[in-house]
């Protein structure tokens, strides 16, 4: 009995899909803006400013003095590094005031981008095969 040939193995492609990168640019920046108050680029190089600063108010017949929290409109990186307690606290309170609108936000983004590559699958393919896989680019739509 003869032996069976073996399916050839299907090569995956290499290549960087430019819209599934800006699909998820875009679910980063809902949740950096809902639970951060920034966007991913402002997340990852934005000012260490979270603290307390002392504030006096002596408009009252005695002077009183307290702490304030400063720098909480929008966390970084070194705000997580620096001040996990405080940043974590701020991302807390960010989620429970914006989830919804975050939930809103993705399930708007996926059928959005879903129904944008349906309906514009021909041109997106006429464009990868006429200009970008003769380029040779590690990229494609």
């Amino acid at each position: 009995m003869a032996r069976r040939k073996k399916a050839s193995r299907r090569r995956r492609s290499r290549a960087v899909s430019l819209l599934n990168v800006a699909e998820s640019y875009a679910y980063a920046n809902v949740l950096t803006s809902g639970l951060m108050g920034t966007t991913p680029v402002g997340f990852v190089t934005g000012a260490t400013d979270l603290g307390y600063k002392s504030v006096s108010d002596s408009s009252l017949s005695y002077a009183s003095t307290g702490m304030v929290a400063v720098g909480g409109g929008s966390i970084s990186l070194g705000d997580i590094v620096t001040a996990p307690d405080q940043a974590f606290g701020i991302v807390q309170s960010n989620f429970m005031n914006n989830y919804q609108s975050m939930a809103v936000q993705s399930i708007g983004i996926g059928i959005g981008f879903r129904l944008g590559k349906r309906l514009l699958r021909r041109p997106i393919s006429n464009v990868n095969r006429n200009i970008f896989k003769p380029l040779g680019a590690g990229f494609k739509l």
